[in-house]
């Protein structure tokens, strides 16, 4: 598979390139618009003209002239000087999203830089060189300059780099795969640290991630519904044709699908409608679902943005100082996505203590015989109810705050980096939730009995059963939510059921 740059890019895409299924090319009309802008800006620096970042000092700087000798200087101090971050690394599959994000962009021709920039970035993810790039430092003003810096930095052959599991100094990596570190000149350091590539880059794995997981939340909650042998009519269709979210709707749907020759649901007749943990699982994970969907939107839209500063138009022989970096439109959606999930994730955990405690479900304490003497998955609740608890202190949305920055003239920040790391880890946690969900109804379904499943509830829990045995006795309880949160994490279990039920939405 080829991702091509300077056309437009899809989440697919991403993930594609992040995976290392993909190799990246430079295409012709890539180079053509590249070549292009960089005219311009050889133009504007022969010319002395005062153009932000190329002839000025940046930030507070920016009334600051730079002389054309020092032009190119000027590039390499920003670069080292921007390279402030702080954390851990990011993980390989981030840096190779940002790597090819801020090569796209560079490529749709409207920052001056010359190919070999985006040559290089090719070439590095083409050989799987990936910068050490700290997670933390980015307040989303001028895009992330800190993350953006120290990919900058590898480019020069400075900083260090990752090739496989062997960390070793970007030089020396450079000199292994017989590459050129890059003697930046006039324009390309502001235009390599300046923009929105890791939070991009970042949001659009987890983007990735949450709508294969919204599906398989769906398929999970019909399993509780199952065992807990709920009522199917507020699943019925008349009740979200008039309430038609698109979300709401395909919730239902797939619960519908799942349950589909159950001989369980709707097996207590005195019973006329469930507790809202079940009832309301259409309007509770559709919601979440259509959280999901704007933020594929908005990721979708920055993925093919140009966000460094200025910004050439070469075909009016124009520059423009704006604020394309600015990552606030981002930042709305990942804190979108983060409350929105977190309220998918306190429905599960609510789900899991039904399943478990007695006088709601009707079935052994903890689900396990001989109770006292066995705890059963009692713990197992105390693990979700902790991971609900940390999403609800992550979904304070970053975008609400703001700091200003260089000497007040980045005045109002978008927080944006930290807006998809929140969301990332929301969506980390609401795996291990919806895993413990999944671990707590194949149990309970020990009970009820697997000839009276449904078609995808049954080919669910034979997909935790080839991975996890039934508790009969007590055991350590980590290995196995370990083992449910890679079924669900790796879409294993999504695949199992779809291939009994068809595609769920």
């Amino acid at each position: 598979m080829h991702v091509r740059l300077g056309g437009t890019l899809t989440i697919a895409d991403v993930v594609a390139v992040a995976e290392g299924r993909a190799r990246v090319e430079v295409p012709a009309h890539a180079r053509e618009a590249l070549a292009s802008a960089r005219a311009q800006v050889e133009r504007i620096v022969a010319a002395g003209l005062p153009v932000y970042a190329i002839t000025t000092g940046v930030g507070k700087l920016a009334s600051v002239p730079v002389s054309r000798e020092d032009a190119d200087r000027l590039q390499l101090n920003i670069v080292r000087s921007h390279a402030a971050g702080v954390g851990p690394p990011a993980p390989a599959g981030v840096v190779r999203a940002m790597m090819l994000l801020r090569a796209h962009g560079l490529a749709l021709g409207h920052s001056g830089v010359r190919p070999e920039v985006a040559d290089l970035l090719a070439a590095f993810l083409n050989h799987g060189i990936h910068p050490i790039i700290p997670e933390q430092g980015s307040v989303g003003a001028s895009g992330d300059l800190a993350p953006l810096a120290h990919l900058a930095l590898a480019l020069i052959g400075e900083g260090e780099v990752m090739v496989g599991v062997e960390r070793l100094a970007a030089s020396a990596a450079l000199e292994r795969f017989g590459l050129t570190p890059i003697c930046l000149r006039a324009k390309e350091g502001v235009s390599l640290v300046n923009g929105t590539q890791f939070m991009t880059g970042l949001g659009a794995l987890t983007v990735h991630r949450v709508l294969r997981l919204c599906s398989t939340a769906d398929a999970v909650g019909a399993m509780t519904l199952e065992a807990l042998r709920g009522c199917s009519a507020a699943f019925h269709p008349r009740i979200h044709q008039v309430r038609p979210h698109p979300g709401q709707q395909a919730s239902a749907e797939n619960v519908r699908l799942m349950v589909a020759g159950s001989a369980l649901v709707n097996s207590v007749p005195a019973r006329v409608q469930d507790a809202y943990s079940l009832r309301c699982i259409p309007q509770v994970h559709g919601a979440a679902r259509d959280a999901a969907a704007y933020a594929s939107c908005v990721v979708g839209v920055e993925l093919n943005a140009v966000t460094d500063n200025p910004l050439l138009f070469p075909d009016e022989d124009l520059v423009l100082s704006g604020g394309n970096f600015h990552g606030q439109p981002v930042a709305v959606a990942m804190d979108f996505l983060a409350a929105a999930l977190t309220g998918l994730g306190t429905m599960c955990e609510r789900r899991v203590e039904r399943l478990l405690n007695p006088a709601l479900s009707g079935l052994p304490a903890f689900l396990s015989t001989d109770g006292g003497l066995r705890s059963g998955l009692m713990l197992a609740q105390y693990t979700a109810a902790a991971l609900a608890s940390e999403n609800k202190v992550l979904a304070h949305p970053a975008s609400a705050d703001s700091i200003p920055t260089s000497a007040n003239q980045e005045d109002h920040v978008s927080m944006g980096a930290a807006a998809a790391r929140k969301a990332a880890t929301v969506v980390a946690h609401l795996e291990q939730i919806v895993a413990i969900e999944l671990l707590c109804a194949a149990q309970a379904l020990e009970f009820r009995g697997a000839a009276a499943m449904g078609h995808g509830t049954a080919a669910g829990y034979a997909a935790v059963r080839e991975a996890i045995s039934v508790l009969d006795d007590d055991r350590v309880l980590a290995p196995d939510i370990e083992a449910a949160t890679v079924l669900v994490r790796s879409g294993r279990l999504l695949e199992a059921v779809e291939r009994a039920v068809g595609v769920l939405r």
